[in-house]
């Protein structure tokens, strides 16, 4: 049930409240004890042994002081960074509550990092313990490991919780770290993000004065259990007194269960998931009659996908005569966002009946501030693609242990999101593409991202598709570059049968599918594209996140030629 207008007001001018103490404020709003405040899936253990799949504001009070009491009796101190490393969203969100009740700092590990990477990011943080699920423990425990613990959950007992300590819960101030989570490690190792008590509560807190939040009364978040988001939107739910489940699984399929099960009002996701969903072979026969808006947050979401899910469900709006009423067809609110700007600053929504695509990500929103920049940090005028730069109170303090890298990423007094952009004159921004994705062709820079988006509205036969482009080696052909690449088509087609090398014959070639992928762009004044491959969905490198990997798949076609189309 959702909170009062009243409550809503305490909330909102309670001068303790943060992103590390909202649990320990519940408490002191005189919440039920006895209220569901949080469902899971059932795949972590709780310190009595049980699988809980549902939490009151009581049971979820005493596991966070248990595990708190647990990392107290191991030394763990205000500041003090403590790595979470699984695949379990509940057990992301329970650390995260336990540690910053303590005053240290979780620093959330993605389950999906390859284990070589998930060490060397652990060292970096100078993390002082680590906690995992099974499945993770031996990859942070291997010999010369300067962690002084690596507990899982089946170390947590209930008389842990007697070893709180006397100042308990900590006092935070506003600019205390509160959590550190990664970037999607698209490039590379990930960047540490960290987030304050103030950083992380700030859009939450705008939500509370500015928004009903009655499109959330149940709530289901599909996002990964170590991104800020997650956490920012199970801190938004417990204030709202919303139901919220966490998933710990980004899989299309899955997410779509979980929604005929728990029939949310909302769910959030990552394009890749919404991507997944919206091509799913059974998306017809599935019940999402529930859902009134889908949330997308991270990278911008592409119109077929968003197009077919909006087909389903209804959301409420004011009529002409100024009374609500209800609409056939769900809302999709694209959010572009990152784990650095703590937020997604820009929201574009979108229903059946609206138009505003061409990878329209619309205006920042009201408390932050966007420019598309020249290389000299000069805002650009509208039409002119530069670089795009953000001001928000939301923005992270810098990167954790690395400041060289947070300063070469300002220009003018903005943060670079490391996206390409333009704005037109209504004041709405465009994405265009990452900056390492561009690619510089003779006949033109093909802006990876915007091809894809056109290639996924003009030809209905494709499920997904990644343009990357491949270079000599030693050739830098990317928006930064000076060199030329040929660019690249790789398209998952969504009669996948049609791909199998036996069938080869009945479908079509792949100098036909160069030629019709040809054909859109040069309808549209974009630059060609040298081939156009077929990819099995499996044969796409993604990261840690669901991101698709276009670095690794550049090199995997620098080192390994293509085939000459058929």
């Amino acid at each position: 049930m959702l909170i009062s207008r009243q409550e809503r007001a305490r909330i909102c001018s309670d001068p303790t409240l943060g992103a590390g103490n909202v649990l320990a404020r519940l408490t002191a709003y005189d919440r039920p004890r006895d209220e569901v405040v949080l469902r899971v899936d059932g795949n972590w253990p709780a310190p009595d042994g049980s699988c809980p799949t549902r939490l009151t504001l009581g049971e979820l009070a005493e596991i966070t002081e248990t595990y708190a009491g647990w990392y107290a009796a191991q030394g763990v101190r205000p500041r003090d960074p403590v790595a979470i490393h699984s695949h379990s969203s509940a057990e992301f969100a329970v650390n995260f509550l336990a540690l910053t009740s303590l005053g240290a700092i979780p620093s959330f590990v993605n389950g999906n990092l390859p284990p070589d990477i998930a060490r060397e990011y652990v060292r970096r943080q100078g993390a002082v313990g680590a906690f995992t699920d099974r499945a993770h423990h031996d990859v942070l425990t291997e010999p010369g490991s300067a962690l002084g613990f690596c507990a899982t959950a089946a170390d947590i007992r209930p008389e842990h919780r007697a070893s709180l300590p006397p100042s308990y819960p900590y006092r935070h101030d506003p600019t205390d770290p509160v959590l550190i989570s990664h970037s999607s490690g698209t490039t590379g190792m990930p960047k540490g993000v960290p987030h304050t008590h103030q950083t992380l509560m700030y859009a939450q807190l705008h939500r509370l004065r500015y928004s009903t939040g009655t499109d959330m009364e149940r709530t289901l978040v599909g996002l990964p259990g170590a991104h800020n988001a997650m956490v920012a939107t199970l801190l938004y739910c417990l204030l709202l007194g919303t139901g919220i489940k966490l998933l710990s699984s980004q899989r299309g399929a899955e997410v779509l269960d979980a929604i005929e099960e728990f029939r949310p009002t909302t769910v959030l996701a990552f394009a890749g998931t919404f991507g997944e969903m919206a091509t799913a072979e059974d998306l017809a026969d599935r019940d999402l009659s529930s859902v009134q808006v889908w949330f997308n947050t991270g990278d911008a979401a592409h119109e077929a996908h968003i197009r077919a899910l909006v087909r389903h469900g209804s959301h409420r709006t004011v009529g002409r005569d100024l009374r609500r009423v209800r609409l056939d067809g769900s809302v999709f609110v694209d959010g572009l966002g990152s784990s650095e700007a703590g937020y997604s600053v820009f929201h574009n929504r979108h229903t059946k009946d609206t138009s505003a695509y061409s990878r329209c990500v619309g205006r920042p929103i009201s408390f932050a501030e966007a420019a598309v920049l020249a290389e000299d940090g000069t805002p650009l005028p509208p039409g002119e693609i530069g670089r795009l730069g953000l001001k928000s109170p939301t923005l992270t303090p810098g990167y954790w242990n690395d400041s060289l890298t947070w300063n070469r990423m300002r220009l003018g007094g903005y943060w670079l999101t490391g996206d390409l952009a333009h704005q037109d004159e209504d004041g709405n921004f465009y994405h265009l593409d990452r900056v390492p994705d561009a690619i510089r062709t003779p006949s033109g820079v093909v802006f990876s991202t915007r091809t894809e988006e056109l290639l996924l509205r003009e030809l209905p036969e494709l499920a997904d598709c990644t343009i990357v482009g491949v270079a000599e080696d030693g050739v830098r052909a990317d928006w930064d570059g000076d060199g030329v690449a040929e660019a690249y088509a790789l398209l998952q087609l969504a009669d996948e049968a049609a791909t199998d090398e036996d069938q080869a014959e009945e479908c079509v070639t792949d100098v036909e599918l160069t030629a019709r992928v040809n054909t859109v762009l040069r309808s549209a004044g974009f630059p060609p594209v040298t081939r156009a491959l077929r990819m099995r969905p499996d044969d796409v490198a993604k990261g840690a996140t669901g991101k698709v990997l276009k670095r690794v798949m550049r090199d995997r076609f620098t080192t390994t030629p293509a085939k000459e189309p058929r």
